[in-house]
């Protein structure tokens, strides 16, 4: 656009108008001034947009064709600033999260329950998948905010604990039993005659379980990988084996006596879970009031 927008909106009021010294009125600005801005824009698109008459100005034919496309595009500009006036009285907005499947269901939908509840007018992006991808997201900007376990690589990331993690493996009380009887060993010994279920390779949560197997010099002879926390607890519910879970998840079905903790000597470390965000990232207001809920939310909780 070759003009300045101020004389789109003088050409505007005035045709809105159908009088200069209304619209001057209306502007807060001389008829005088009103008049050499109309002529500049006439003169610069090389046609007449009004005639003159002595009850005040009427747009020509192309007059009117201007006019209907500045006056959508100034409508849109409203539609425009009262968004942005109700995102500020509101808590009006959009906000970007990248979680994997199992603490979107079991750490982040509580959260969400909540702050929905209470500003319904915030909108919500979930993208499911894996902590890696997540965190290539942040790097391009495309979401907001991500909920993994602590990265090991933090350029440009801000992490906000919000609470520890324990893995453990865990199987019903028949399969132990079924297992002793066959082969006659004890729970130690799981991962030389049971079934192991984990996760499959490439998740954080795997990684970190291969780790602490690789040091103590532990290679499951049986495995059984799965793509999701969800399903491996399920197939463990079932009797097909011994599932390497995260404790938190499954602490209820601990306490009823669905599944028993297998003791492993020394436990394995403790991990946390956090937000991360891009550290160079905007802040919207309504991203601040999530990130000041979900620290009061998780402080409470955990």
């Amino acid at each position: 656009m070759d003009q300045n927008l101020s004389l789109y909106r003088i050409f505007y009021e005035v045709a809105q108008a159908g009088n200069i010294s209304r619209a001057a009125k209306n502007l807060y600005i001389s008829q005088p001034a009103i008049s050499k801005a109309i002529g500049r824009l006439e003169d610069s698109l090389s046609i007449p947009l009004f005639i003159r008459n002595s009850r005040g100005v009427q747009l020509t034919e192309e007059g009117e064709l201007l006019f209907d496309h500045v006056r959508a595009a100034f409508e849109l500009l409203d539609r425009g600033e009262d968004e942005l006036k109700r995102m500020t009285e509101l808590g009006v907005g959009h906000i970007r999260i990248g979680v994997s499947t199992v603490l979107c269901k079991y750490v982040l939908l509580p959260c969400l329950k909540e702050f929905v509840a209470r500003y319904p007018h915030v909108k919500f992006t979930i993208h499911s998948q894996s902590t890696q991808e997540t965190l290539d997201l942040l790097d391009r900007q495309q979401i907001d905010l991500g909920l993994t376990a602590e990265p090991v690589h933090k350029k440009n990331i801000t992490y906000d604990k919000v609470m520890d993690i324990e893995d453990t493996f865990i199987a019903t009380p028949s399969y132990l039993t079924n297992m002793q009887l066959r082969e006659g060993r004890s729970q130690t010994d799981i991962f030389r005659s049971g079934t192991i279920l984990m996760l499959e390779k490439g998740n954080v949560s795997r990684t970190h379980i291969d780790d602490y197997l690789r040091e103590r010099h532990i290679e499951p002879v049986h495995l059984l990988e799965v793509s999701t926390m969800d399903l491996l607890i399920d197939f463990a519910r079932i009797g097909l084996g011994a599932g390497c879970v995260i404790k938190n998840f499954v602490e209820d079905e601990l306490q009823s006596g669905v599944f028993v903790e297998i003791p492993m000597d020394p436990p394995i470390p403790r991990r946390t879970i956090g937000f991360v965000s891009n550290s160079q990232s905007f802040h919207s207001k309504a991203l601040d009031m999530f990130i000041k809920f979900y620290r009061h939310f998780y402080g409470k909780a955990f």
